[in-house]
C-alpha cells in the first residue's frame, strides 16, 4: 500500500502548482536569497534555476515537487503584499526618478531610460556639486528597499516567428514611451537552450530567434525583432541593433568557440570562411575590419534608410576585461542587462569603451545636419555648427606624434624636445619624505572622481584647423597651441586669489607645466590652459609663437554631461548619492561594488569610455606594415585632434594643481606622489577626513571636496610610512611613486613610468 501512495503523491508532484514568473522571483529576493543559492539547493544548474524563475522553462519531477515547495514555505513567510527591506544579494535596486520606491532589478527590471540630467559641475566650482535627482539610500542601510513588482519578463509562442511578446515598461522610461520602432531595446544576447535559440533583450524580455543561419538572423534582426536606440541629437542616426552571440549561439550560426592564434593577431576571420560566403551570397557586406569581436554587417544605405546589425562576440576577446571585468563570463540574462544599463545611459557600444567614447562624441555633434529647404522644397547635406565636420583638418607640427607625416623630413634619430613638441600628460611626479613627514604614521592617497571627464566640461576647443601668429598677444579664451617661456614661474610665491600672494615651499610641489614635475629650463609649448594657470599665479606670460583656432566651442560639454549623468546614475543605484555628508560618503564607497558587482562593471565601463575616448583622439598607428613619414588609417578622421586631447590632459593636470596649491596654504601639508588623478599625503590618521579641513561640514572653497560627482575626491587608498619607505628602499629609488601602490599597497614591480 505504501508504494501505492508515494505513486499518487509522485503523481501529485508531477502537477505541483507553481506561482507566477514574477511571484517567484519576489518570493526568492524577499528571502534574501541569490539564484545560485537556490540552485546548489535544487541540485540544478544556475541557468536551469534562472529559467524556471523567469517561467521559459519548468521544472520537472522530482525538482519540480522541492521548488513548488520552497516557493509554498516562503509565501507563507512572505505574503504578496509584504515589503522588504533587505533584498537579495544577486538583486539591484535602480533608481526610479519619480520619488517612488525602487523596483527590485534583475533581468527583468532593467533601468533601461536615459541617465537622469543632473546640472552642469567644473572643476573649477566644486563647492557646488550636482544633487542627484533621486533619493539614494543612507549608507547604513544595506540596499535600497524591494517591493512587489508585475512580471516583465516574458517570451512569445515557439508557433509564432515575431517578437510578439510586449514588456512593461521600466519605471524611469520617458513620459514619451518608447521609440515603436526599438520597443524591444537596444539590443540582445541570443543563445542556444535546450536547442532553442533565444534572445536576451533588456528588461528581461526573452524572443524566439527563427533563423537558421547568421545572414537569416541578420535579416530577422532588421525586420522583426524591433533592436534599436533612438539618434541622441537632432542631426542624429538612431543607433544599429547589436546582437551578443554566445558559445553556443556561435556555433550554431558555425561561427568558432574562440580564434586561433592567426586569426586573434589578424582580428577577424580568414575572408574564404563559410559564414562569410554565406554573408556574400546573400549579398550584405562587411566593414574594413571584417568579421571580428566587433564585426559590421550592412546593405549599402539607400536614402535615409539604413539597414545594418552590428554583432559582439565577448569569446573573441571583444569584452576587454580591463574595462568589462568578467562581463563575458555572464549567463545571458546577466549579460544583457550590463550591456543594456550602458546602451541606455551611455550609447550601444560601437566597439571597445575607446572607440564607443570617441563614437559618442560624433552622435552628440554629427558632422552634418539637412539644410532648409530650397525654392524646389528640397533639403540638402549641410555642416553642422559646433561639429568637427565630415573631413579632416590639419594639425600644428608641434601638436603631432612622433612618425606624423608633418615630420617627415626631420632627421631619422632626430628627438624632438619641449620647445619642438606639444607634451601635454598627466602627472607621474614623486619626491622623497621630508623629515617631519616620516615621523608621520600613514599615506593616505585620495582620488578624482571622473577627473578627465570634469577636466573636458566647459572648456573651450578649436573645432577647425590653425592658424599660426608670431609673437601673440596671449587670449587664455583662444584654444591653441602656444610656444613661450614659463621657467620663471616661482612656487614659492603664488596668487591663490585676487591679489592674494601666499608664500609655499615651492621645493615639496610639482611644477604644474610639466608631467614630471619638474621646473621648465626654458621655451616649451604649452596647450592654453597651462599657460592661462601661469597668469592665474600671478606671472606674465610672453608667447613666441603659436597655433590657434579661431573657429571654436565647448565640443566635449555635451559628451561630459551624458558620460557624468550615466556615472551618477549607476552610482545611486549601487547606494552612493550625490547629496551625502562626507562621513556618509565614505561609508557608502566602501564595498559599493559588492552590492551589485554587475552594476560595477558599468561602473568601470564608464570610466574606460572616458580615459578611452580621449586617446582616440590621437591614435596611433596599429601595424599594418606602417612606416615612420606614412599616414596611418586615423588620421583620414575629423576626430583624430591631438590639440583636443592635449587641451583636455592639460585642463585636468592644472585643476588637480590648483587644488593642491589650495590646500598647501591652507594646512601647510604637500603632496609626496602625484600619480594622473591620484594624490598621496603624509599624516597621522587613516582617513581622508583626518586631513581634509572641513569647517562645520563645509570644504575649503577651490580645494578637495569628498563626494561622488566628477571632480570631488573619493578614498583611494592607506598604507604606513613604514611601508611607504620599506618599498622605496626594496626598489632603491627614494622618489619610487607611491601612488601607483597605495590603492592595496601590492607592489609588482619597480617604478618605471608605465
Amino acid at each position: 500500500m505504501s508504494e501505492l501512495f508515494d505513486a499518487v503523491d509522485a503523481l501529485l508532484a508531477s502537477r505541483a502548482t507553481l506561482p507566477p514568473p514574477a511571484e517567484r522571483k519576489r518570493l526568492r529576493t524577499a528571502h534574501g536569497l541569490t539564484i545560485d543559492e537556490v540552485a546548489t539547493a535544487l541540485k540544478v544548474r544556475r541557468a536551469t534555476a534562472s529559467g524556471w524563475e523567469s517561467g521559459k522553462t519548468e521544472p520537472r519531477p522530482p525538482e519540480r515537487d522541492a521548488y513548488a515547495r520552497l516557493l509554498d514555505k516562503l509565501a507563507e513567510l512572505y505574503p504578496a503584499d509584504t515589503v522588504v527591506t533587505a533584498p537579495a544579494r544577486d538583486a539591484v535596486v535602480p533608481a526610479t526618478f519619480t520619488g517612488t520606491p525602487a523596483p527590485a532589478a534583475g533581468p527583468s527590471a532593467l533601468p533601461t531610460g536615459p541617465a537622469p540630467q543632473a546640472p552642469a559641475t567644473s572643476e573649477n566650482t566644486q563647492s557646488s556639486p550636482a544633487p542627484t535627482p533621486t533619493p539614494t539610500p543612507t549608507p547604513a542601510a544595506a540596499a535600497p528597499a524591494v517591493v512587489p513588482r508585475t512580471a516583465g519578463t516574458t517570451r512569445p509562442s515557439s508557433a509564432s516567428r515575431r517578437p510578439s511578446a510586449k514588456k512593461a515598461a521600466p519605471a524611469n522610461t520617458p513620459a514619451g514611451g518608447t521609440d515603436p520602432r526599438f520597443e524591444n531595446g537596444p539590443l540582445a544576447v541570443v543563445d542556444v537552450d535546450d536547442g532553442k535559440v533565444l534572445a536576451y533583450c533588456t528588461g528581461g524580455l526573452v524572443l524566439d530567434v527563427p533563423a537558421k543561419s547568421l545572414p537569416s538572423l541578420v535579416d530577422w534582426t532588421l525586420t522583426e525583432a524591433k533592436l534599436g536606440a533612438p539618434k541622441l541629437s537632432g542631426p542624429g542616426k538612431p543607433a544599429d541593433p547589436l546582437l551578443v552571440l554566445t558559445e553556443a549561439a556561435l556555433e550554431r550560426y558555425g561561427l568558432p568557440a574562440v580564434l586561433t592564434e592567426e586569426e586573434r593577431v589578424a582580428g577577424r576571420l580568414p575572408e574564404g570562411h563559410k559564414v562569410i560566403k554565406q554573408l556574400v551570397r546573400a549579398e550584405w557586406k562587411l566593414t574594413k575590419r571584417g568579421f571580428g569581436p566587433w564585426a559590421r554587417i550592412y546593405h549599402p544605405a539607400t536614402g535615409s534608410e539604413r539597414a545594418c546589425v552590428q554583432l559582439c562576440i565577448p569569446s573573441w576577446q571583444a569584452l576587454d576585461t580591463r574595462h568589462w571585468g568578467e562581463a563575458g563570463q555572464l549567463p545571458p540574462a546577466e549579460l544583457a542587462r550590463v550591456l543594456g544599463v550602458y546602451a541606455s545611459r551611455v550609447m550601444t557600444p560601437r566597439g571597445s569603451t575607446a572607440v564607443t567614447g570617441l563614437e559618442l562624441m560624433t552622435a552628440l555633434h554629427p558632422a552634418t545636419r539637412a539644410s532648409e529647404p530650397d525654392a524646389a522644397g528640397k533639403r540638402h547635406s549641410e555642416h553642422n555648427p559646433g561639429s568637427l565636420g565630415k573631413d579632416p583638418v590639419d594639425c600644428a607640427p608641434c601638436e603631432v606624434p612622433d612618425g606624423h607625416p608633418l615630420l617627415k623630413d626631420l632627421p631619422r634619430f632626430h628627438v624632438r624636445g619641449p620647445g619642438e613638441k606639444l607634451f601635454e600628460e598627466a602627472y607621474d611626479w614623486a619626491r622623497p619624505l621630508t623629515d617631519d613627514e616620516c615621523l608621520r604614521r600613514h599615506l593616505v592617497g585620495i582620488d578624482v572622481n571622473m577627473a578627465f571627464a570634469a577636466g573636458a566640461n566647459g572648456l573651450p576647443l578649436g573645432l577647425g584647423a590653425p592658424t599660426h601668429v608670431k609673437d601673440p598677444v596671449f587670449d587664455p579664451k583662444l584654444p591653441g597651441s602656444w610656444l613661450v617661456d614659463l621657467s620663471h614661474v616661482d612656487l614659492s610665491r603664488v596668487k591663490t586669489g585676487k591679489d592674494k600672494w601666499v608664500e609655499l615651499d615651492g621645493t615639496l610641489l610639482p611644477s604644474p607645466f610639466t608631467p614630471k614635475g619638474d621646473r621648465p629650463e626654458g621655451p616649451a609649448w604649452y596647450a592654453t590652459p597651462t599657460v592661462a594657470y601661469a597668469v592665474e599665479l600671478g606671472y606674465d606670460v610672453t608667447p613666441v609663437e603659436a597655433w590657434v583656432r579661431y573657429d571654436n566651442g565647448r565640443y566635449l560639454d555635451g559628451w561630459y554631461n551624458r558620460l557624468r549623468d550615466a556615472y551618477l546614475a549607476t552610482m545611486a543605484d549601487l547606494g552612493v548619492g550625490a547629496d551625502l555628508s562626507p562621513e556618509d560618503f565614505l561609508a557608502a564607497m566602501d564595498g559599493y561594488r559588492r552590492r551589485d558587482p554587475e552594476l560595477a562593471i558599468v561602473v568601470s565601463a564608464v570610466k574606460a569610455t572616458v580615459k578611452g575616448g580621449l586617446g582616440k583622439l590621437r591614435e596611433r598607428p596599429r601595424g599594418e606594415g606602417w612606416k615612420p613619414g606614412q599616414p596611418w588609417r586615423a588620421l583620414s578622421r575629423p576626430t583624430w585632434r591631438p590639440d583636443i586631447r592635449g587641451a583636455v590632459i592639460s585642463r585636468t593636470r592644472i585643476n588637480l594643481h590648483r587644488k593642491i596649491v589650495k590646500h598647501a596654504a591652507f594646512t601647510g601639508q604637500y603632496p609626496v606622489a602625484v600619480l594622473s588623478d591620484c594624490v598621496v599625503y603624509a599624516v597621522d590618521g587613516e582617513s581622508p577626513l583626518d586631513f581634509l579641513p572641513y569647517r562645520e561640514g563645509k570644504p575649503l572653497p577651490g580645494g578637495f571636496k569628498l563626494g561622488v560627482n566628477p571632480g570631488l575626491v573619493k578614498h583611494e587608498g592607506t598604507q604606513t610610512v613604514l611601508w611607504g619607505e620599506g618599498v622605496r628602499e626594496q626598489f632603491s629609488a627614494p622618489e619610487l611613486n607611491l601612488a601607483r601602490y597605495i590603492k592595496d599597497g601590492t607592489v609588482t614591480d619597480q617604478d618605471n613610468g608605465e
